[in-house]
C-alpha cells in the first residue's frame, strides 16, 4: 500500500469531545493538529452518553466560538433534587454558588465540535484501523494507521495527545515502571433506560431507598433517561417495562409527590462502575486527557467535564512546550518536557478532587451489598447533614457545578 504522510505539530489519537476540543483550541493558538478515530462519525453521533455539563464546560464551549448549540438547545438547571426514602430536598445551585449546570447530551457536544473542526478544514480520519504510535521517547513521534478506504497513512508530529477513551492504547505506551494505575471497582452497576415519555421532573432527581439508588434524568421533551442500581451481572432482557418502572417508582416512594411519567422503552443497558487514575498523564512526547487517563463513576456527572478540565489545563502547557521547542537544539532522545509535567500535576490535582466527590456521592446514594439497618440509617443521617445545612448544600453545589480552575 502507498503510505500517505502528514506533518503537523500535534497528532491526536481519539476523535471524541476531548480530542476535538483540544484540536480546536490548539488551532486558535496557531498550533496545527490532525485527529484519528476508530469509530465512524455517525457511531459517535448516535451513542447516548451523559448529559450534564458543568458551568466551566459550558463557558468553554461558548468562549471557543465553535458554534455550539448548548445555550439554544440545552436546558439550564439551577438546581437538583436529592431524595432519601421518598423525602425530596432541592439543592439550589444558583442561590448557593451562583452557577448552574446544563442538560446537553455528550453526543450533541461531539456533533458541535466535529462540525466545527471539519468546517475549519481540520484533518480528521474516521473509522481507522491498525493504529500504532511510535517514538514517544524521541523528538519525532508518529502515528501510523489504515484509513477507512484501506489506505496506509502516517502522521508525523512533535507531540502526541491520547484522548482514546477508557480502553486507551496510548496509555499503555507509558512504561509500567513509570506508570501507576490507581483502580477500584464497585459491587453494583446502573441499569439505564431511554424511554419515550415527557419529563417526570424539571431537574434531575438522585434518589436512594432501602432497595437502592435511582436517577431520574432527561434527554429532551419526548425522550427521558432513567437509571436504577443493579448487580453488574444483570441481564437487561430479564426485566419487563412494567417491572423497571415499578422498581424506580418504589425507590422514589410509591405514594410520594414524584410520580414517573412512563412510556415505551427504546434502550436498555447495564453500566458497570469503576474508578481509575493513571499517574502521570505525560511521558516523553505523549500526554493523556479524558478517559484515557482517568474514569469516574457517573454519580457525580464528572466524566466529560473532567475531560474538558484536562483540555483547559493542557492547551496552555502545549503552547509553552512549542515555545521552548523552538529555542532548543534538536535531540534524538527526549525527556518529558517540563510544561507537560506541569500539565500532569495540574490535571491530576483536579482529577483527585473529582474522584473524591464521585466516590463520596456514589457511596452516599447507593445501597451496599449485605447492607444492614444501621448502615442505611447512618447514610440517612449523612443525607440529612448535607441537605439540612446550608454549608452541606453548598459543598454539594460547589462540587457538582464545577470548581474554578
Amino acid at each position: 500500500m502507498t503510505e500517505h504522510r502528514t506533518r503537523v505539530d500535534v497528532g491526536i489519537v481519539g476523535g471524541g469531545p476531548a480530542g476535538l476540543m483540544t484540536a480546536l483550541l490548539l488551532k486558535r493558538r496557531g498550533i496545527s493538529a490532525a485527529v484519528i478515530e476508530t469509530r465512524t462519525q455517525e457511531q459517535i453521533r448516535h451513542t447516548q452518553r451523559a448529559g450534564i455539563l458543568e458551568a466551566p464546560t459550558v463557558n468553554m464551549l461558548v468562549e471557543a466560538d465553535v458554534g455550539s448549540r448548548v445555550l439554544t438547545d440545552g436546558h439550564e438547571h439551577e438546581g437538583t433534587v436529592l431524595s432519601f426514602d421518598g423525602i425530596q430536598r432541592r439543592i439550589d445551585f444558583q442561590a448557593l454558588v451562583g452557577r448552574s449546570v446544563w442538560l446537553y447530551p455528550q453526543n450533541e457536544v461531539f456533533h458541535d465540535l466535529a462540525t466545527a473542526w471539519q468546517r475549519e478544514g481540520g484533518e480528521i480520519h474516521w473509522a481507522v484501523t491498525e493504529t500504532t504510535v511510535e517514538g514517544i521517547d524521541t523528538a519525532a513521534p508518529q502515528i501510523t494507521f489504515t484509513d477507512a478506504q484501506g489506505q496506509g497513512r502516517s502522521i508525523e508530529a512533535d507531540l502526541i495527545v491520547g484522548t482514546d477513551g477508557s480502553r486507551s492504547m496510548c496509555r499503555k505506551l507509558i512504561p509500567e515502571d513509570v506508570r501507576t494505575d490507581h483502580f477500584i471497582s464497585y459491587p453494583f452497576a446502573w441499569f439505564g433506560i431511554l424511554c419515550e415519555a415527557p419529563p417526570t421532573a424539571p431537574e434531575l432527581i438522585y434518589a436512594n431507598s432501602e432497595i437502592g439508588f435511582a436517577l431520574i434524568s432527561q434527554r429532551n421533551e419526548s425522550v427521558q433517561r432513567m437509571y436504577f442500581q443493579c448487580d453488574p451481572d444483570t441481564d437487561p432482557e430479564e426485566w419487563t417495562e412494567e417491572a423497571i418502572f415499578d422498581h424506580i417508582q418504589q425507590v422514589l416512594g410509591v405514594d410520594g409527590e414524584v410520580q414517573l411519567k412512563r412510556g415505551p422503552i427504546i434502550e436498555k443497558t447495564v453500566l458497570p462502575f469503576r474508578s481509575y487514575v493513571c499517574d502521570p498523564l505525560s511521558h516523553g512526547r505523549l500526554v493523556l486527557a479524558g478517559d484515557a487517563g482517568h474514569t469516574v463513576p457517573p454519580t457525580g456527572a464528572k466524566g466529560l467535564n473532567l475531560a474538558f478540565s484536562d483540555v483547559r489545563a493542557l492547551v496552555p502547557r502545549v503552547a509553552e512546550f512549542f515555545t521552548e521547542l523552538r529555542e532548543q537544539t534538536p535531540s534524538a532522545v527526549v525527556e518529558t518536557p517540563e510544561p507537560l509535567r506541569q500539565y500532569s500535576r495540574t490535571a491530576l490535582d483536579r482529577v483527585w478532587k473529582a474522584q473524591n466527590f464521585s466516590y463520596w456521592a456514589t457511596n452516599l446514594l447507593h445501597r451496599q451489598p449485605e447492607e444492614n439497618p444501621f448502615t442505611h440509617k447512618r447514610r440517612r443521617g449523612e443525607f440529612d447533614a448535607i441537605t439540612q445545612s446550608v454549608h452541606g448544600q453548598a459543598y454539594f453545589a460547589d462540587s457538582y457545578t464545577g470548581w474554578s480552575d
